[in-house]
């Protein structure tokens, strides 16, 4: 098994939860651009997660989602009862909906204008800060005193959450600005698989 990732990305996510699953798997580092990775993802997004098949597994949260129902151990995912399965599927497309587009004209601000001069892009990531506010102050919400974006324990969304909730240190109110988000870095940080996959896609 060998997943696909970039450095920075929510590519991060499925390797902190393959380590917590204790998989046996190969991180693989491509530039997300080019041809050869995009035969691999046509898309050209990471994550991508090769298990041998016709085709690699894309997509974060349903490569997610695969991880956490194929190693039931870990616990790495929802409940097993009908409102344990809604408040998780709610939180992953909070995450993979709002969350994650609320960035992206941060990182690719020339997609949302039509005039690429610096000004206007700035424009384009200054206006950004307000969404990203809003979904960085839900996510607090949804984390809580628990310290977890599920219930009172760790699965794939915390890991989801937390590659993402660090590219807040882009703009002037970063993830250190909202409690329940700064209490989910503070376990995440000191939790020895999330530091050896930052160690390593760091390197």
């Amino acid at each position: 098994m060998r997943l696909f990732y970039a450095p920075g990305t929510c590519a991060l996510a499925p390797w902190i939860a393959l380590r917590w699953a204790g998989a046996d798997f190969e991180a693989v580092r491509v530039d997300y651009a080019s041809p050869d990775f995009r035969r691999v993802n046509p898309l050209a997004q990471v994550p991508a997660l090769d298990l041998g098949g016709p085709r690699a597994m894309t997509q974060a949260d349903a490569i997610l989602g695969y991880i956490a129902e194929t190693h039931p151990a870990a616990r790495l995912g929802p409940d097993d009862d009908a409102m344990g399965r809604f408040e998780f599927a709610e939180a992953m497309a909070f995450l993979t909906g709002d969350f994650h587009p609320a960035f992206w004209p941060l990182f690719s601000p020339q997609r949302f204008t039509a005039d690429h001069a610096p000004p206007s892009l700035d424009n384009v990531k200054k206006a950004a800060e307000a969404r990203v506010d809003r979904v960085m102050t839900y996510l607090d919400r949804l984390i809580g005193a628990e310290g977890h974006v599920y219930r009172d324990r760790r699965t794939v969304a915390d890991a989801y959450a937390f590659v993402m909730a660090r590219w807040s240190a882009k703009v002037a109110k970063t993830w250190k600005d909202y409690p329940n988000i700064a209490r989910l870095f503070d376990r995440m940080n000191a939790d020895p698989d999330v530091a050896e996959v930052l160690r390593l896609s760091a390197a």
